[in-house]
């Protein structure tokens, strides 16, 4: 099915509803929930996706998987997507929170094929059998590190959604430790307790993510790297690769190439 809402097709009598949509660049579907999981692919473009829990953003050709019942709201760049909308008792794999995972070449074939299949397949005939394949592809694929988890104490949270504005690698467990009138060791604690993350990689995986998103809009790569405060190109991508296991370049390679396409 093509460019309808899962809102229409809730009850329809299959353990998966597979939904293609394509959406303009910078379209925001606002903070909604479904009754089913789903399964958010996109094929081009990058996805930015909110939940009160936090951020995570969705590079192209990688999903984000959303369990049942989860408020989030998502920011569109240039996307189109296939979605699998999964009946609870027909989860994969149990996850409590949303996830970016990785989408192997197998899962991305059916995630294609799936969306063109009747919405009424046959259980027990092909269609049933790929939808049964992927699914077990959904359960076995790898978590990605593109989260920013956000704190529930207020003077933290509202310390990190000011650096979510102003990234700044170079900003210090001190300084953030003095504007919240705490000691050092008090705020680690404190911080780690809130996140589950140290400061330091926090700072890195917040400055990773927001770059994803700034990649996808075409900025380049120096520009990102020396307005998020690293000393050069080479230092950022040193570190991007390393918490994603791929070159910011990669990610600008798949931006033009997503352009060229819609020439």
């Amino acid at each position: 099915m093509r460019n309808v809402s899962i809102e229409t097709l809730d009850n329809t009598p299959r353990p998966v509803v597979a939904i293609g949509n394509d959406y303009a660049d910078g379209y925001l579907l606002r903070r909604h929930h479904h009754r089913r999981a789903q399964l958010l692919y996109g094929s081009t473009g990058v996805m930015k996706v909110s939940t009160p829990q936090g951020d995570w953003v969705v590079p192209p050709q990688q999903a984000v998987w959303i369990p049942p019942k989860m408020e989030h709201e998502v920011l569109m760049l240039g996307v189109s997507t296939r979605s699998l909308y999964i009946e609870p008792s027909a989860v994969p794999v149990f996850r409590q929170t949303c996830e970016v995972i990785g989408i192997s070449p197998l899962l991305r074939q059916l995630l294609i094929e799936a969306v063109e299949m009747p919405l009424t397949y046959a259980v027990d005939g092909r269609d049933g059998a790929l939808i049964t394949l992927a699914l077990m592809e959904i359960g076995q694929a790898r978590t990605l590190p593109l989260h920013i988890p956000l704190p529930d104490d207020h003077r933290l949270l509202a310390r990190c959604q000011a650096f979510l504005r102003h990234p700044d690698i170079h900003q210090s467990p001190q300084d953030w430790a003095q504007n919240l009138f705490v000691s050092e060791r008090s705020f680690s604690r404190l911080f780690r307790e809130q996140t589950q993350m140290s400061f330091g990689h926090w700072r890195q995986q917040a400055c990773v993510v927001l770059a994803l998103s700034r990649l996808s809009s075409g900025e380049s790569i120096t520009r990102i790297a020396l307005e998020l405060g690293y000393e050069s190109p080479g230092a950022f991508s040193t570190m991007f690769r390393r918490l994603t296991g791929r070159p910011p370049s990669h990610y600008a390679r798949d931006q033009e190439d997503s352009k060229r396409a819609k020439g």
